[in-house]
């Protein structure tokens, strides 16, 4: 056991890859307020995620245009989501499938993040997975600081629902991951600064 693990009582076994991260009040009015957010890694070394419900104004098909890559006449569009705070300027896929493309990790058994540009010629040719989310930027957390974080109470965390994260409408998303705690979110926001 690493001396991180020791001081932080998370080991190896209590990683909390292929969760969802609720943000709860204490996070409100920075960045992660009212956040869920997919996380696609957690190690003594730190953990990397990407934010699953702030959407932004950008289609697929904007980014397929700047990056020169043809589409399908048939392609349905999604919106782009913002990933997290972390280099805005780079794209991560998360998809189902059983295709493993040029730059693809598994995170859980049905569950891969793709970086490369194969995976984003072939769902602009429908050709690619059914299921993705397309985002820009990450979230990322160094050696201890999630633990602290969630020591703090900043973060709840439940169990990764793949219909959650590709099926639902980003705004219920938040909603819905609360749902599987037993915990209704705005009921948790809305009693915050009242006695």
């Amino acid at each position: 056991m690493s001396d991180l693990a020791r001081a932080t009582g998370v080991g190896e076994m209590d990683s909390l890859q292929h969760h969802f991260l609720l943000a709860t009040p204490g996070m409100d009015g920075g960045f992660f307020s009212r956040t869920v957010t997919y996380l696609c890694d957690h190690n003594p070394d730190g953990a990397m995620g990407l934010v699953i419900n702030r959407p932004l104004d950008v289609s697929t098909l904007e980014i397929f245009e700047q990056l020169e890559i043809s589409v399908s006449d048939s392609m349905r569009h999604h919106n782009v989501l913002l990933g997290g705070p972390v280099q805005m300027e780079h794209g991560f896929i998360l998809h189902q499938g059983d295709q493993s493309w040029d730059s693809s990790i598994r995170v859980a058994d049905d569950i891969w993040i793709s970086t490369s540009r194969d995976i984003l010629q072939a769902i602009a040719q429908c050709r690619g997975p059914e299921r993705f989310v397309i985002a820009l930027g990450y979230a990322g957390w160094g050696p201890g600081q999630l633990e602290g974080e969630l020591a703090r109470n900043c973060w709840l965390t439940v169990p990764a629902s793949s219909d959650i994260l590709f099926d639902s409408p980003t705004e219920q998303r938040l909603s819905q991951a609360a749902q599987r705690l037993g915990i209704d979110i705005d009921l948790m926001f809305s009693g915050v600064g009242h006695a």
